[in-house]
């Protein structure tokens, strides 16, 4: 099928669906190279798929499991083919339950649910170095998952959000490093706000294939971070 046939069969589906936003946000941080803020942009049109291909069935180690407060299990398949650097960072993370009990702090309804700050402020991360941006070409569709970010384009640590909707004008401006490919339904229930009044958390995260007992793999002692700069990137399309 040629590519403007599959975008205009996803643009149907979407628009039989409503699945239609009035207004979107672009992450735009403030206070600290961890925490963003959002400038309105308008929305964009349909709710599309991210068509593109998860890793195998069989390539557990790529696949991230959220079990989530809202009642159930998200499936986010990683793309170490894309952003290796961000998801041997999530999987350090997660191998340590550095993100079990952690809320999500920043959650804007028609564009994303944000987590990944131990302090849920959206001012905090790990005690791990910023990483370098690896922007790629998979795009802010619906599900997609990506890394959340200062205004530097390398300060991307602990921080990630999962769109409800497709927001392009982030598209080479941040770094997506999987998509949910099941249990997008928990992620539509998670409590709105910027913080949400009753925040939904991350229960437990975990990789499917070490199994959601694994030990805690302890996070190597690193030199302090700097303290935090003021920082503010400018609007989408800037």
């Amino acid at each position: 099928m040629r590519f403007g046939s599959f975008i205009a069969l996803f643009a149907f589906i979407g628009l039989a669906s409503g699945a239609i936003s009035p207004a979107m946000a672009v992450p735009k941080l403030a206070k600290n190279p961890h925490h963003h803020k959002a400038a309105k942009v308008k929305a964009a049109p349909v709710a599309l798929i991210a068509a593109v291909p998860p890793p195998a069935a069989n390539d557990a180690d790529n696949i991230l499991n959220l079990d989530i407060s809202t009642g159930g299990r998200v499936v986010i398949a990683l793309r170490p083919d894309k952003a290796p650097n961000h998801v041997a960072r999530i999987k350090q993370l997660v191998r340590a339950h550095f993100y079990d009990g952690i809320i999500f702090h920043r959650v804007i309804d028609g564009f994303m649910a944000q987590t990944g700050d131990p302090k849920g402020t959206g001012e905090g991360g790990s005690p791990l170095p910023d990483l370098k941006a690896e922007f790629n070409d998979l795009p802010h569709l619906r599900g997609s998952v990506s890394m959340a970010r200062a205004d530097s384009p390398d300060s991307a640590n602990s921080q990630f959000f999962i769109c409800f909707l497709p927001v392009m004008k982030l598209d080479g401006k941040y770094t997506v490093f999987g998509r949910v490919t099941s249990g997008m339904t928990y992620v539509d229930k998670i409590e709105r706000g910027e913080p949400p009044a009753s925040p939904s958390k991350i229960v437990h995260a975990w990789m499917q294939g070490d199994g959601p007992n694994a030990p805690v793999v302890p996070l190597p002692v690193v030199a302090a971070p700097p303290t935090p700069t003021p920082a503010s990137p400018p609007p989408a399309g800037k």
